[in-house]
């Protein structure tokens, strides 16, 4: 399944809010170096006003200040968003760590006086953690980059994409139940997207659940109803389950969206075919053929069609058996191990009362016994 990575809602545009602190003159170095930062995009002044921040904290009554914290927060989560490299060489638990002051400082009774401060790093955060989740998505560790992504989501919880990269990495670990609980919150709007009907419905499929995944499939088709993916998604269920009577409304839609492909044509045919619908699945099967000629099904399907009906009272029971033994011949020539093709044969030549036939049938299934 594809993801988009563009995080078009959560772009940031560095420094250009106007900070509640900006004109403190304890804090003076540290808004120089940033503002250089933004005017000449060079990292050794978002490494300077890092060093600035830091060697703000010496006491215990530094480590509790919200105002010179909070600054430190805006530096750190922009060298984490900005340095993507880490050619300022931060130590591996840099971003935990900046989580962790974000939580502190957020926690604390003041902070609403900082709320655009927070905002900005709130945004920087689940940036790094998207990009970090990705990072270990193409890297193939999906655990690590579910967790990332679940980090994102804490501190991004409307952003609806992180849903799709949670259940993506989710599904890729096997864990289908939570991938199924990502896709639910993805597909409850009427504004979902067709990718994330797919996805929800392929993990309910591999969890073995088709009374939920035809609900999703259902609910995707009243939203898309022109979707030529949900419709095949559904036909596949039905004929699956071998539930006839249910693809039968879906076939003509079918055959119109795949009108040259053989193995929808068939699937058709041997609807038909079950809800004793010959002369449509006759005429069906005879397409399949001419698409795919090297297809063993429709040809025995065809031969057993003409069987069946020529153990129907009606003037044609002479054409139909000749036309089964013609197409019986012709599956037992691409499949002469076929058992069931070959009985079908001993049936038909025992109907035609053409004992040389007979014989070399029996051997032959004689021969299979052996």
């Amino acid at each position: 399944m594809k993801h988009s990575r563009k995080i078009g809602l959560l772009v940031l545009v560095l420094f250009t809010t106007s900070f509640a602190f900006a004109q403190t003159e304890a804090l003076k170095v540290v808004v120089n170096n940033l503002a250089f930062y933004k005017q000449k995009n060079d990292l050794k002044f978002l490494a300077n006003a890092k060093k600035s921040a830091d060697s703000l904290i010496v006491t215990r009554s530094d480590s509790s200040d919200i105002e010179k914290n909070v600054y430190r927060l805006i530096v750190n989560s922009s060298i984490l968003y900005t340095d993507s490299l880490n050619k300022l060489n931060q130590p591996e638990g840099f971003l935990d760590q900046t989580a962790a002051l974000f939580d502190k400082m957020s926690a604390k009774q003041k902070a609403y006086k900082y709320q655009a401060e927070l905002d900005y790093s709130k945004r920087c955060l689940t940036n790094t953690y998207i990009r970090k989740g990705f990072l270990f998505t193409r890297n193939g560790d999906f655990a690590k980059a579910a967790a990332s992504f679940q980090q994102a989501k804490k501190y991004a919880p409307d952003y609806k994409p992180i849903n799709s990269y949670i259940a993506f990495a989710s599904n890729k670990q096997g864990n289908l139940q939570d991938a199924a609980k990502y896709y639910n919150n993805l597909i409850k709007t009427d504004s979902t997207k067709i990718e994330y009907l797919e996805a929800a419905t392929a993990v309910y499929k591999s969890m073995g659940d088709t009374a939920k995944a035809l609900q999703v499939i259902k609910k995707g088709r009243k939203l898309l109803p022109a979707d030529k993916q949900l419709l095949q998604d559904e036909a596949n269920i039905y004929n699956n389950k071998k539930d006839y009577k249910s693809l039968e409304p879906l076939l003509g839609e079918l055959i119109d969206n795949n009108s040259n492909n053989a193995e929808v044509t068939f699937v058709a045919a041997n609807c038909y075919d079950h809800l004793n619908q010959y002369d449509k699945a006759e005429s069906l099967y005879l397409r399949t053929i001419e698409l795919n000629g090297s297809a063993y099904e429709p040809v025995f399907n065809l031969g057993l069609l003409y069987f069946k009906k020529s153990t129907f009272k009606s003037n044609n029971n002479d054409k139909n058996i000749t036309s089964a033994i013609l197409w019986l011949e012709k599956a037992n020539e691409m499949a002469p191990g076929d058992k069931k093709c070959l009985e079908l044969l001993q049936l038909a030549y025992t109907k035609t009362g053409n004992q040389n036939q007979l014989n070399r049938v029996n051997n032959k299934l004689e021969q299979l016994t052996n």
